[in-house]
């Protein structure tokens, strides 16, 4: 029964190890930025590691041409592509984490 003890102590320290890891890496990606445009790049948006937007910059000629259906696309898909590569991010980065092994609902993913 010893030996259980000891084993679960390990297994206990082992999971706070990687609490701590993983409340590290949500700072971390907190901080961490992907940029992704449509139009040729008349619409950028960053996005942080928490599928956040933090910036979205809309080219004047867009603005000019007054066509809010093509405004509304190319918005919907820089912010679609951005979300994805923010995602993609936090995956790459979990994975160094976990060592591969899935982890569903882990950083909002």
């Amino acid at each position: 029964m010893k030996e259980f003890g000891e084993s679960f102590q390990q297994i206990m320290q082992q999971a706070k190890e990687a609490q701590s890891k993983l409340q590290q890496l949500q700072e971390e990606l907190a901080g961490r930025t992907v940029e992704a445009s449509s139009g040729g790049g008349m619409v950028k948006v960053i996005v942080n590691g928490r599928q956040e937007i933090v910036s979205l910059e809309i080219e004047d000629e867009i603005i000019k041409g007054g066509d809010k259906g093509m405004m509304q696309n190319l918005i919907l898909s820089a912010v679609n592509q951005g979300i994805k590569r923010s995602q993609e991010l936090v995956a790459a980065e979990l994975g160094k984490v976990t060592g591969g092994l899935p982890f569903p609902g882990l950083l909002g993913g």
